[in-house]
Order: structure tokens, then C-alpha cells, then sequence
């Protein structure tokens, strides 16, 4: 059990029989009357957001999530296989589980999948990735000094918006977190 006076960012909680995770909270001591917790929540199964408050006295269970590293095998249309990377057992998960980081997963790499009582409801890319360039336009002889960028097909399929200078073929890095190009491989 946690206290809402206890609440940090990041931390997972059980309400209402779904899981929470603190986005954001704030301590509120008016001048008149008794203090509260203001949070912020994001449903970890569903996506959704709630903000509610707290009394700084009650207390919430706090959830155990389970994180594990697994790799991406293939998509058969569908569902999408991934493969403990111990017991060699492949589990499949449908595209809303996988659909915000899969756009930087490539085949046979690695990727954090988060589970709570044994079902998985998130994945998680690697930090930075590199990726090949599979369409993007030419660019500019000279057209360089402005900083501009250009749309950029990925072999999986993202659009990333890259310098000038990249072209077709290139490898890239860029940061899952932000959807950014970072630089040129």
C-alpha cells in the first residue's frame, strides 16, 4: 500500500480494478481547509487519462508490473510474435498492444514488453534505433544553411523528418522516445 502523500511520477497503482500510472501530481496546501494530492493518471491497459484527487492519507495498493525483454519475430497480418528470450516460447500480440511502438521495431530485434498478472498491455521500443532509409526526395545542392527537413520513409515503415543531406539507403538513428532523427550512420 502507498499513501497519495507517498505519489511520485511513474509510480503504478490499483484503483477501480484497473491499473494506474502517475503522470503527474502536485501537493496543494490552500489556506484554508485540508491539503490534498492533485494527480494526473493514465489507464496502462487502455491509454485513457484521469485526473483526480487524493486525501494525503489514503492509501492505494500498488500495482507490480512486470517488465521483460523479448524479441520481435514477425507479424503474420494480425498479431504480432514475440519470443522470451529464455524459455524460447513465442507470444502473439494484437496491433492496438504493439501499434505506438512497433513503427520502430524491426525483425529479430529487442523490444520491453510490460505485463501485469501475466497479460501484456504495452511495448516498448529501445530508446534509439537504427534504421534504413527507404524513400525519401533528393536534396538540394546548397540548400543546407537553413536547418531545413524533409519526410523520410523507414524500412519500418515511420515517417521521420530528416536533413537535407540524408538520402535513400541511408542508415539513421533516431530517438523512439520523440519520433527524432538524432544523426546519420
Amino acid at each position: 500500500m502507498i499513501s497519495a502523500g507517498d505519489f511520485r511520477k511513474g509510480i503504478t497503482v490499483e484503483m477501480d480494478d484497473a491499473v494506474y500510472s502517475i503522470v503527474d501530481f502536485q501537493h496543494v496546501k490552500p489556506g484554508k481547509g485540508a491539503a490534498f494530492v492533485r494527480t494526473k493518471l493514465k489507464n496502462v491497459m487502455t491509454g485513457g487519462v484521469l485526473e483526480k484527487t487524493f486525501n494525503p492519507s489514503e492509501k492505494l495498493p500498488r500495482a507490480h508490473v512486470e517488465t521483460k525483454e523479448m524479441q520481435y519475430l514477425y507479424n503474420d497480418g494480425e498479431l504480432y510474435y514475440f519470443m522470451d528470450m529464455e524459455t524460447y516460447e513465442q507470444m502473439p500480440l494484437n496491433h492496438s498492444q504493439v501499434e505506438e511502438a512497433i513503427i520502430y521495431v524491426k525483425e529479430n530485434s529487442n523490444a520491453t514488453i510490460k505485463f501485469f498478472k501475466g497479460e501484456a498491455f504495452s511495448v516498448d521500443p529501445p530508446n534509439f534505433v537504427e534504421l534504413e532509409v527507404t524513400q525519401t526526395d533528393p536534396g538540394f545542392k546548397g540548400d543546407t544553411a537553413t536547418g531545413a527537413t524533409k519526410p523520410a520513409t523507414v524500412e519500418t515503415g515511420a515517417l521521420i523528418h530528416v536533413p537535407l543531406f540524408v538520402n535513400q539507403g541511408d542508415v539513421i538513428r533516431v530517438d523512439t522516445r520523440t519520433g527524432e532523427y538524432m544523426e546519420r550512420i
